[in-house]
């Protein structure tokens, strides 16, 4: 197994249809809870354990989803009230490496998560197929619609997730 790629990178169908959003979103909605269940019981050793060699800890995957995520949201946001706005990416593993993503506790982030989740879910859940359409422009990944965003960030969670449930697995944590 690739320890990187424990569900296998993002694939885009090109194509997403009612049914694919709802399950989406319903992925998105249920990543807060899974998240938490995955880190929970874990001692601090355990959460300053990296996933893999040269890999964040499990702190800084969970901090990493919410800084993500948040980011994701104001993607959203930005898409559904311009016309294809340009949008500043941000340096993940800089962001990672700063003081927060490293020491804050990861209960700050869950909780974090919780209420964005729960801002998005609404948001998304008011959404219909016409503004998944809606685009904003990634300097790197180029023009993305929210469709594609949309099953991206499904596939985020459930990805960084399964780092944290992988590592405790191969390292009898139950």
């Amino acid at each position: 197994m690739d320890l990187r790629y424990p569900i296998g990178p993002f694939k885009w169908e090109g194509e997403t249809t009612a049914d694919d959003r709802r399950r989406y979103i319903e992925v998105i909605a249920e990543t807060p809870a899974k998240l938490r269940v995955a880190v929970d019981g874990l001692s601090v050793e355990q959460i300053n354990t990296p996933y893999r060699p040269a890999g964040w800890t499990v702190r800084q995957v969970v901090h990493h989803l919410a800084d993500s995520h948040l980011n994701s949201y104001v993607r959203f946001k930005l898409a559904l009230t311009e016309e294809e706005p340009a949008i500043k990416p941000y340096d993940e593993k800089r962001w990672a490496e700063l003081e927060d993503g490293r020491t804050a506790p990861v209960e700050v982030s869950l909780m974090l998560l919780e209420a964005l989740h729960q801002r998005w879910v609404l948001l998304l859940k008011s959404l219909g197929p016409a503004e998944f359409t809606q685009t904003f422009r990634h300097p790197k990944l180029g023009v993305m619609t929210l469709d594609k965003t949309l099953g991206l960030y499904a596939w985020h969670g459930r990805h960084h997730i399964a780092h944290i449930t992988s590592l405790r697995e191969r390292m009898g944590w139950f």
